[in-house]
C-alpha cells in the first residue's frame, strides 16, 4: 500500500471516491438487469438480516482501523517534536561543559540533524533509515562520550547530555518503525475483503426503484471508500500528500546555525 500512500490524493481520492462507487452503481444495474426485480425480491428479507450483521462488523473493523491509523499518525509528530526538543536540549546542555568542551557535541549534533533533514526524510518515504544519518547520530555519541568533565557542574551536564541522546535516539527508532507503514497486510486483505462483501451484499437486493437502490449502492460505498481513503492516506506517515514532515528538525537547525 505504500505505493497509494506516496501517489497524489488527487489520485488517490479519484479512484476511491469516484472510480470504485462508480464500479459499485454500474454492477448494482448490471444485475438488476441480468436478475430482474421478481428474482432479486425474493432475497431482500433474508438477505436482510444478514447485511445488518456483515454491516455491523465491518463497520467495526473500519472504524478501528482508521482509529488506529490517526493515533499511530498523531504519535508520529509527537516523536519528531520529542526529537527536536531532544536536540536543542543537548545544544544548550553541552554549553555547560568547560570552555571548548561542548563545541565538538555542538557540531556533531548539527551534523545529525542536517543528515536527518536532507536524506533520511527521503528515505523514510520509501519506508526505511538512512545509514548516513546513523552513522552521524553514533558520532554524536563518540564526541560526548569522548568529553572528560572537570569538576561536578561538567559531569551533571554530560549526564544529562547522555539521557537525552537516549531520547533522540529512542525518538528516532519510533519513527523509523512507523515509517514503514502501520497496518499489516493481512489487516489490508481483510479491510478491503470486507468491503467488497459488504458492498456486494447490496446487489442482490430488489428495490421497485432501481435509479434509487443504485444511489444508494454509491452512497455505502463511498462512505466505505472514503474511510479506507484515510487509512491509505496516513498508514505511511512520512509519504505522500498527507504526512508528518521535518519542519520541527529545520526550525531547530536553522536556530543552530544562527547561534554558531
Amino acid at each position: 500500500m505504500i505505493y497509494l500512500s506516496q501517489s497524489s490524493l488527487w489520485i488517490s481520492g479519484f479512484l476511491f471516491l469516484i472510480v470504485l462507487p462508480g464500479l459499485a452503481m454500474t454492477c448494482t444495474t448490471l444485475l438488476r438487469r441480468r436478475f430482474g426485480l421478481e428474482r432479486l425480491k425474493v432475497n431482500n428479507e433474508v438477505a436482510g438480516f444478514k447485511f445488518a450483521t456483515v454491516g455491523v462488523l465491518y463497520a467495526v473493523l473500519l472504524a478501528f482501523a482508521v482509529i488506529v491509523v490517526w493515533e499511530k499518525y498523531s504519535e508520529a509528530e509527537n516523536t519528531v517534536s520529542t526529537e527536536a526538543g531532544a536536540a536543542v536540549t543537548v545544544y544548550r546542555l553541552s554549553k555547560g561543559l568547560s570552555e571548548g568542551l561542548g563545541e565538538p557535541t555542538r557540531a556533531a549534533m548539527t551534523i545529525y540533524l542536517s543528515e536527518v533533514v536532507e536524506k533520511e526524510w527521503p528515505a523514510m518515504e520509501r519506508g526505511h533509515a538512512d545509514p548516513e544519518a546513523t552513522a552521524a547520530l553514533n558520532a554524536t555519541y563518540d564526541a560526548v562520550l569522548a568529553l572528560e568533565p572537570t569538576g561536578p557542574r561538567a559531569e551533571a551536564a554530560l549526564n544529562a547530555i547522555l539521557e537525552q541522546l537516549d531520547v533522540i535516539t529512542q525518538a528516532r527508532r519510533a519513527r523509523i518503525v512507523v515509517a514503514a507503514g502501520i497496518m499489516p497486510g493481512i489487516i489490508w486483505l481483510v479491510l478491503f475483503a470486507g468491503a467488497f462483501v459488504t458492498i456486494g451484499f447490496t446487489f442482490f437486493f430488489g428495490s421497485q426503484n432501481a435509479r434509487a437502490q443504485a444511489v444508494m449502492t454509491g452512497g455505502l460505498s463511498l462512505l466505505i471508500f472514503a474511510g479506507l481513503l484515510i487509512i491509505v492516506s496516513i498508514d505511511h506517515p512520512f509519504a505522500g500528500t498527507v504526512h508528518v514532515g521535518p519542519e520541527a528538525l529545520e526550525l531547530v537547525l536553522s536556530d543552530f546555525h544562527a547561534q554558531r
